[in-house]
């Protein structure tokens, strides 16, 4: 098993990784980052809205479903958020410069990380 940091290093490996962090959603605190380009700690707060949003539409659309990952693209950049399956409520998000990505293989990645990370 990982540690947070190591999760996070884990993470930044990540052809084309700009940031990465591991957040509750419930608060939108940080509990680990690495990188940057962007504000991390208000990605945190902002994406824990997003989170706790898609889990009370699926709710409220009567799945019996989880999230396994949200891709976020914009036009310079790859967002990915995936919840914690062992851990309700922390997430993952990672920032990806779109031009040196590889979207599969990063997704790739944080699921194993996902896996990987003990807290």
């Amino acid at each position: 098993m990982a540690t947070l940091n190591e999760g996070l290093q884990e993470l930044m490996s990540i052809d084309g990784a700009l940031g990465a962090m591991i957040a509750d959603a419930s608060s939108g605190m940080t509990l680990g980052m690495m990188g940057g380009g962007i504000n991390l700690e208000l990605a945190a707060a902002g994406n824990s809205e997003v989170v706790k949003a898609k889990l009370r539409t699926i709710k409220s659309l009567g799945l019996q479903d989880t999230i396994e990952d949200m891709l976020i693209t914009l036009g310079k950049q790859y967002h990915i958020i995936r919840p914690l399956a062992t851990k309700q409520g922390l997430f993952i998000y990672v920032v990806l410069d779109r031009a040196r990505a590889n979207l599969a293989l990063a997704r790739h990645k944080v699921s194993e990380v996902e896996k990987s990370v003990d807290f």
